[in-house]
């Protein structure tokens, strides 16, 4: 089990490394454990160090800087061990548009080899699907629920 967890855990640092750059152009990150000795206790720690910045501590980043920060993090994990699809809940809800432009380049990355469910109200979020479903209230209260496929993308 320990030899599962440490695998799974250095593919995570070394994705985590790769990946935080992508969305912090200049910056660095890195993850490690706060006790390797006890794997069953140990506790996460994430440090950043956005470009021009000397923060590292995530309790001092803007709100959109830690939302990307986690980001990074989640699609670490992604990386280090694939599923074939993933659902996100408006993980782009606090970005900037420059941020969100980077952060649908690693969306671009992830659905070469899964599918991507995402809920959304950005529309360059929506604008990279292949399929929309919105859900809207109809007057008798019921949801209702509208589908419509994108022409393919060449």
């Amino acid at each position: 089990m320990q030899t599962i967890f440490n695998d799974a855990f250095e593919d995570t640092r070394k994705a985590f490394e790769t990946v935080f750059p992508v969305l912090f152009p200049g910056g660095t990150g890195s993850i490690f454990l706060t006790d390797p000795q006890n794997l069953l206790t140990t506790g996460l720690e994430v440090t950043v160090r956005p470009a021009g910045k000397k923060i590292e501590r995530l309790s001092l980043l803007s709100g959109g800087e830690r939302s990307l920060a986690a980001v990074a993090l989640m699609v670490a994990i992604f990386k280090a061990r694939p599923s074939p699809f993933y659902v996100m809940d408006e993980v782009e809800a606090a970005l900037d548009d420059a941020n969100l432009g980077r952060l649908l380049q690693i969306f671009e990355d992830l659905r070469s080899s899964s599918q991507l469910i995402i809920i959304t109200h950005q529309k360059r979020t929506m604008e990279i699907a292949d399929a929309l479903y919105g859900v809207s209230m109809r007057e008798d209260g019921v949801s209702a629920v509208v589908g419509q496929r994108l022409s393919e993308k060449s």
